[in-house]
């Protein structure tokens, strides 16, 4: 069987967003004056990585979009809308938990070390939420 183009250069260009930045810091090394440029590098080097695999792949997303139409209700929408809202809600708040969490985590651990234990835990707990949201999720699009 032969491999398109697609199932070739989409690899590649995930690997080249990989392993572009190590590159760069391996490369030149990484101080004050030359964050931002490669920052922005990298930033202008995912935006059209993303934008050349959407051009790649709009055949596939356009007959996607056809299928689903033609064959699925308005449930089926919103059955994954609630999934996305199910995901999307569960990542906002487990990001929010980590953020609260780890710099207290860190603190208590800086004053004694016992408390590593107690520490991640906590942190842990807010990373749980974003699992909870998923199994929820792939509860909901189960049932469609």
């Amino acid at each position: 069987m032969l491999l398109s183009f697609n199932q070739i250069v989409l690899p590649f260009m995930a690997v080249i967003l990989i392993v572009g930045p190590l590159w760069l810091i391996v490369r030149h090394g990484v101080n004050q004056k030359n964050v931002k440029s490669r920052l922005l590098t990298q930033v202008a080097l995912f935006v059209a990585a993303f934008l050349t695999t959407i051009v790649l792949q709009a055949n596939q997303f356009a007959s996607f979009a056809e299928e689903a139409t033609q064959s699925s209700n308005s449930n089926t929408g919103l059955g994954f809308l609630a999934a996305a809202i199910a995901v999307a809600g569960s990542s906002l708040g487990a990001g929010w938990a980590v953020a609260s969490a780890a710099p207290a985590a860190i603190g208590a651990v800086s004053e004694d070390g016992n408390n590593f234990g107690r520490a991640i835990i906590f942190v842990a707990l807010g990373e749980g939420v974003a699992i909870y949201g998923l199994l929820i999720s792939i509860l909901i699009i189960n049932k469609l």
